[in-house]
């Protein structure tokens, strides 16, 4: 009887597990499909021939990942780095870096702020922080343009209080584009901190001081460590849009800034190279795996060690 009850408990436990899957394969389907099928047809147009305006070939090449590493010139065939693309990469790469240390900067002591408010306000700084996000982003990019000109808000008050006798060009240059993305993407930043510092029993902090630890200790020996979760978190959520952004270096950077995105853009409009912007946005994916897990694991070792 022991043995039938037994039985009878793992079939029903069986059951409801199946009942679970079943009942959420649609989502999963939806989910699998909206996720790996976009993805699957960009690597399978990486390796599809150019047609003559947009669009592929259904013939098998390799030219487009080879247009990524290499370029072939026109006159007599030589081949070489493709130094532009690598350029842009790497602008991209940096870029997106110090846009994620420049957020990590200004957004800890914001979360921070929040975090050690009273309860009842604490809402309303969120509140204020996610007051950005009811703007389209373009919105926004064309708000910094306004304010970052030559003609603008800062260049005139500059020049209204004699500290500069001509404008700045800050404008479609780098200075812009990690302005414009920093402004964009620091509540990425904050809204996972505070996730963290809301939790960090702040009585930690107190016993730290009681054993006469400077502020820069307790930070960095208590908080810090406590809170690298969402510190990875807000890093992750930066650190890949800014990566492949496409509208603020298109409005702030010109011409002059071009970044991945604005690379893969122009392949897949005014060069009509499918294959090549397949390919370069396949590379794009690989190269954010590469630097999420590089960051995330040498991230758990140094937490391992703080803990320690």
């Amino acid at each position: 009887m022991a043995i039938d009850a037994r039985q009878i408990g793992e079939e029903r436990q069986r059951k409801e597990i199946r009942d679970r899957w079943l009942l959420s394969a649609p989502a999963l389907f939806l989910i699998v499909a909206a996720s790996v099928g976009p993805l699957a047809i960009v690597v399978l147009y990486s390796f599809l021939a150019p047609g003559n305006y947009g669009d592929v070939k259904w013939a098998f090449s390799t030219e487009g990942w080879f247009n990524v590493f290499l370029s072939r010139d026109i006159f007599d065939g030589t081949v070489s780095l493709a130094d532009a693309h690598f350029s842009i990469i790497w602008r991209s790469v940096k870029l997106a870096f110090i846009t994620t240390l420049l957020c990590l900067i200004f957004g800890f002591p914001t979360a921070y702020f929040i975090a050690t408010r009273t309860p009842h306000t604490r809402s309303l700084w969120l509140f204020l922080v996610t007051i950005p996000f009811w703007t389209n982003m373009l919105i926004r990019a064309f708000a910094i343009q306004e304010a970052i000109r030559s003609e603008g808000i800062v260049n005139t008050v500059l020049m209204t209080l004699g500290l500069i006798s001509t404008p700045i060009q800050m404008l479609f240059t780098d200075f812009a584009v990690l302005l414009g993305m920093t402004y964009v993407f620091l509540p990425l930043m904050v809204l996972p901190l505070y996730a963290s510092l809301e939790k960090l029993d702040f009585r930690l902090v107190e016993a730290g001081y009681d054993l006469y630890a400077s502020r820069f200790g307790v930070l960095t020996r208590i908080v810090v460590p406590m809170v690298r979760p969402g510190i990875v978190a807000g890093s992750i959520l930066v650190f890949v849009p800014a990566l492949s952004s496409y509208v603020i270096p298109r409005v702030l950077g010109g011409g002059k800034a071009l970044m991945i995105g604005n690379l893969i853009e122009l392949q897949f409009g005014q060069g009509r190279n499918w294959p090549l912007g397949a390919a370069l946005s396949v590379a794009l994916v690989v190269v954010v795996l590469f630097v999420l897990l590089f960051y995330v694991r040498n991230t758990g070792k140094s937490g391992g060690g703080a803990h320690g």
